[in-house]
């Protein structure tokens, strides 16, 4: 098919035009009046343009590829939410019932519940296993004492807020992680163990007993559970008093 050279020569100035104006180039209007015939005389070729040269002149103008979709529907930003926030396992069982822990694993938590009762910080001391099996806290130096440490990241001198957060703790469900292994604990709250993700509004309730909404947006965006949780192990032992992920 013959193309016109008043066609050729519009392809030709829409692709310089382009190539220009994404360099930053500003070009003047030109109106359609302004581009002048320059169809050569017909005595000058009397051959149409080839094939081959309409095919140079084509590929001479820039193709913008077709942009992705800027919206996406409802559906698709929560399934892409969900994904991103999946564990890569299934998820732990959440326990409530107590009854279902081990022995020892009930005594300490009592135990602990009731030193946090009193309102003395110090009455965790003893709970602690003191020496190279000692309960986990996070420490600002390897040799700081426990209960000192846990008094320095409290939100009150005296160490009440960090007795308040315990009780609120296991107020909560619990899970069983690293089950047959030397890691084997349970662990409250059982939010370490399920994607805030997945969970469901009364579940978020629990949740926002223990931390704040802004606390709650803030784990969303890496999807998972990082305030206080505690660890005990299957023989009774206070394995950890841990924050973080």
């Amino acid at each position: 098919m013959m193309i016109s050279s008043r066609v050729r020569l519009l392809r030709l100035t829409s692709g310089l035009t382009l190539m220009l104006a994404s360099a930053g180039v500003a070009l003047p209007a030109i109106a359609l009046s302004d581009i002048k015939d320059i169809t050569p005389p017909a005595a000058e070729s009397s051959e149409p343009a080839s094939n081959e040269e309409l095919d140079v002149i084509e590929d001479s103008i820039p193709v913008i590829p077709d942009p992705d979709p800027l919206i996406r529907s409802p559906e698709q930003e929560e399934a892409g939410d969900i994904e991103d926030m999946e564990p890569a396992g299934p998820p732990a069982e959440v326990i409530y019932d107590i009854e279902k822990a081990p022995e020892p694993v009930r005594r300490m938590r009592e135990l602990i519940i009731e030193a946090a009762k009193t309102g003395d910080i110090s009455k965790l001391k003893p709970l602690m296993n003191p020496g190279p099996d000692q309960t986990v806290v996070p420490l600002q130096t390897p040799d700081q004492d426990p209960i000192e440490a846990l008094m320095a990241i409290s939100g009150d001198s005296d160490g009440i807020e960090i007795l308040a957060i315990l009780l609120d703790i296991f107020s909560t469900g619990f899970v069983q992680v690293d089950k047959g292994t030397a890691d084997e604990a349970y662990v409250w709250p059982y939010f370490v163990g399920k994607s805030l993700g997945l969970l469901t509004p009364q579940e978020k309730v629990e949740l926002l007993r223990i931390v704040t909404a802004g606390d709650v947006a803030e784990m969303q965006e890496y999807g998972n559970y990082n305030f206080f949780r505690v660890g005990i192990t299957p023989d009774g032992r206070w394995k950890f008093l841990s924050v973080g992920d």
